[in-house]
């Protein structure tokens, strides 16, 4: 293990994951949370206080995301296939109820500075819906990832080694009560990384309207 693997220790979050390269973008399904003000805050708030620190790249409010299961990198996976993807994903999340969840406090990451989500499993239906979704389209074999996952909103990336020491401690100064919110849909996006920030167009929203 190395020392960079410690506890207590923070590691450049941006190294290139398999398959990620400079100008590569890829189908995959997030929550997003335009209209949230209440987290915002929060997120503002938690910002602000590690704003005197170095060795972060804080995430601006336009790109909170959570993110749910990917799809696969967009010269992999067809236009047709994404979008039949997202109307299977209508049919699986129409009785999906939304889902309420308390958000906060802040913890630090080895490579990320996010927020707890919880009841923890929560969105598993919603995201056995889309694994579902993916399955029928392009077949079981073919869905990323494992079933195992646990929830969480970034809202600062590490961008260097060093210790973690300091933005626990400024993590403590902030006001760190959690916020309520309600998730009502998740989005299907094709997203990329190539400066330091995950960005987005969104292809499909599908609502859980069960």
């Amino acid at each position: 293990m190395s020392d960079v693997d410690l506890p207590g220790r923070m590691r450049d979050h941006w190294w290139w994951r398999p398959g990620w390269r400079a100008g590569r973008s890829m189908y995959t399904w997030h929550v997003t949370f335009d209209g949230q003000p209440e987290l915002h805050e929060l997120v503002k708030n938690y910002q602000k206080a590690l704003a005197p620190l170095r060795g972060l790249d804080v995430i601006p409010i336009r790109w909170l995301h959570l993110t749910m299961q990917g799809i696969g990198f967009t010269d992999e996976v067809t236009p047709q296939d994404a979008s039949d993807i997202a109307e299977a994903a209508r049919e699986h999340l129409a009785t999906c109820q939304p889902v309420s969840l308390s958000i906060g406090p802040a913890q630090v990451d080895p490579e990320a500075i996010l927020l707890d989500v919880s009841p923890s499993g929560a969105l598993n239906p919603v995201r056995d819906g889309i694994r579902a979704a993916i399955a029928d389209v392009r077949g079981k074999s073919r869905v990323p990832e494992t079933e195992e996952w646990t929830p969480h909103i970034s809202i600062a990336y590490s961008n260097s080694d060093g210790p973690a020491a300091p933005y626990i401690e400024a993590l403590s100064t902030a006001t760190n009560a959690p916020v309520d919110l309600t998730v009502s849909a998740a989005h299907l996006i094709k997203l990329s990384r190539d400066t330091h920030l995950y960005q987005w167009e969104t292809k499909a929203e599908v609502p859980l309207s069960g």
